[in-house]
């Protein structure tokens, strides 16, 4: 299980919402708790690509978010991205690009702008599970990063 505070789950969908129609991106850090996951920071970063259809993260805002994130004591969970006008579901191409099997991948669908849909998946190989994503309302600590 993943649990997101609602504060960043906004923070992602204002972002989101403001790089439409490329693809917006990120990182998220927390702590682990066996197979549950805490993510306690969300973190914006450049899509370089400035694709409407993929993404790449700026290495140079990636290294400064890991380095964020030992500062803080947190664990890298993941990354997050947007589909602009497409489900939230992993693409073939999100599949293909998914290099670490222990990282969570959220995916922030716009397709209906009213109502945006984020879901959480664990990807192996070729194979994308949906892994449940609980949306907390409880107040977030503060991060440094900006």
């Amino acid at each position: 299980m993943i649990t997101l505070h609602k504060e960043d789950y906004e923070k992602i969908l204002a972002h989101a919402r403001a790089e439409a129609p490329i693809e917006a991106c990120g990182l998220i850090a927390g702590t682990r708790d066996g197979d549950d996951r805490h993510i306690e920071f969300v973190y914006i970063l450049t899509n370089i690509d400035r694709a409407e259809e993929h993404f790449s993260l700026d290495p140079r805002e990636q290294l400064a978010a890991v380095k964020d994130m030992r500062a803080h004591g947190w664990v890298p969970l993941g990354n997050w991205h947007s589909h602009p006008v497409s489900p939230a579901r992993p693409s073939q191409e999100d599949i293909r690009l998914a290099y670490d099997s222990t990282a969570s991948y959220l995916i922030l669908s716009l397709m209906n702008e009213a109502n945006p849909v984020l879901h959480a998946f664990h990807i192996e190989g070729n194979d994308a599970q949906k892994e449940p994503l609980i949306i907390e309302s409880s107040a977030k600590k503060d991060g440094a990063f900006s």
